[in-house]
C-alpha cells in the first residue's frame, strides 16, 4: 500500500536578520574612529584663518604640497612626508599625475611664510600639470 505523503509548502521568510549587519557596522565604526586621527598627521604649519566653507572631498587619495615657516617644501602623498626641493617636488607631482590625473592637489602654506614661497610652489605645481589647486586654511573662530 503506497503511502501518500503530503508535502508541506514552506513559506518564504519575509524578514531579514539585520543583527550581523549591525555588528559589522559597529566594528567599522570603531576602526574608523581609531584611524581618523592618524589621517591628519603632517608638517607643523600655522595655517591662516579664513571665513570659507569646506570643500566636499569625494576622493580618497589627496596630494598635499606644504611650505613651512622656514620656506622648506614638503609633499604628502600616501603617508610619506619629508623635506623636498622644489624641482624634485615638481617631478614627483608630474609622475603621480601621469598615473592618476584626477587626484586633487591641496596647498598648505604657513601664515608666516612669504607670499612668494607659496606662489613659487603653486607655479611649480602648475608646471607639473596640476589643473586646479585647493588652498588649505583653518576655520575662522569669529
Amino acid at each position: 500500500m503506497p503511502r501518500s505523503r503530503r508535502r508541506q509548502k514552506r513559506r518564504p521568510m519575509a524578514e531579514i536578520n539585520v543583527v550581523p549587519y549591525i555588528d559589522v557596522m559597529l566594528v567599522l565604526l570603531v576602526i574608523f574612529m581609531i584611524t581618523a586621527p592618524m589621517l591628519t598627521q603632517g608638517v607643523d604649519v600655522k595655517l591662516p584663518n579664513a571665513n570659507a566653507s569646506p570643500i566636499q572631498q569625494t576622493e580618497t587619495d589627496v596630494m598635499i604640497a606644504s611650505v613651512d615657516s622656514n620656506g622648506q617644501f614638503y609633499l604628502d602623498f600616501g603617508g610619506k612626508q619629508e623635506p623636498i626641493e622644489l624641482d624634485a617636488l615638481q617631478a614627483r607631482v608630474k609622475k603621480v599625475l601621469n598615473q592618476n590625473p584626477r587626484i586633487p592637489v591641496l596647498v598648505r602654506g604657513d601664515k608666516n611664510v612669504s607670499y612668494g614661497a607659496v606662489v613659487g610652489l603653486m607655479v611649480a605645481l602648475q608646471g607639473a600639470g596640476v589643473p586646479n589647486v585647493g588652498l588649505v586654511t583653518e576655520p575662522d573662530n569669529n
